[in-house]
This record gives structure tokens, sequence and C-alpha cells, in this order.
């Protein structure tokens, strides 16, 4: 596998193996001990700990509620500043409960020595709810 430590690279290369179900790229993206902080109120929402639990536990539960082929994901842009990356991007997908999931995220990545080491995601959370969490309880 190439090494690529750019941090702009890093997450470019990253967001593109998402897109194209890269799952050894996922994995070889993230340092060992690396966070993923997602915010708000939802059964997802908590600062995420652990390469293996952000892909396994946080990416990976997106899978039981997305149809199958359907996600699409469109890099929109990046800023860098040393190690520092702001991704913005578009996620698609048809949902298990009928609906269409039409996000724009942005995420601020650190990263260190080749490997994202953490992530802060915004997104619409209210639509996040109402499209992948219907039962879920709104306060």
């Amino acid at each position: 596998m190439t090494t690529v430590t750019d941090p702009r690279a890093v997450v470019i290369r990253y967001v593109e193996a998402v897109r194209d179900g890269d799952a050894d790229v996922v994995h070889d993206s993230f340092a060992e001990d690396a966070t993923w902080h997602y915010p708000g109120d939802l059964p997802i929402s908590k600062v995420w700990h652990g390469r293996d639990r952000i892909i396994g536990e946080f990416l990976g539960s997106m899978g039981p509620i997305l149809v199958p082929g359907t996600l699409e994901i469109e890099l929109i842009s990046t800023i860098a500043e040393g190690d520092r990356v702001v991704a913005e991007w578009t996620s698609r997908a048809r949902t298990v409960y009928g609906g269409v999931y039409d996000n724009r995220c942005l995420g601020i990545y650190t990263v260190r020595d080749g490997k994202i080491t953490s992530v802060v995601e915004y997104a619409d959370t209210q639509h996040v709810a109402a499209v992948l969490f219907p039962e879920h309880d709104a306060r």
C-alpha cells in the first residue's frame, strides 16, 4: 500500500476510499487511537475512541440503515493548514425506511504521520434524525 503523509492527501484518499468501498484504505487511514466526535443528540452522537470502534461501530452502523449500493459520496472541497484539514462532502443514499438521505457534511480532520488522529463532524442532525433514525426520541 502506498504511504501518503500530506494531510490533505490523506483526507482525500480516505473520503475516496469510503466512496469506493475500499475497506483496507479506510482502515489504513486512521491511527489506532484516533477519535471521531459526532455532536448532537442521536444514537451515534458521542466521541468514538479507537480506529476499530470508529470503523466497526460508528461508520459500520450506517450499513444496516442504507440500501446496499445506493450510497454516493461527493467531496466538495478541502482546506488545509498544517496538520488540520477541513473537508466538505455530500452523502446521498436510500434508506431501509423508504426515505432518501441527502446531507451536506463538514469534517475537521487532524492528521499526524500520515494517519487521521481525530475528526469532528458536523451535519444537519435534524435531517439525520428524521431520515436515518426515524424512531429516535427527539428532545
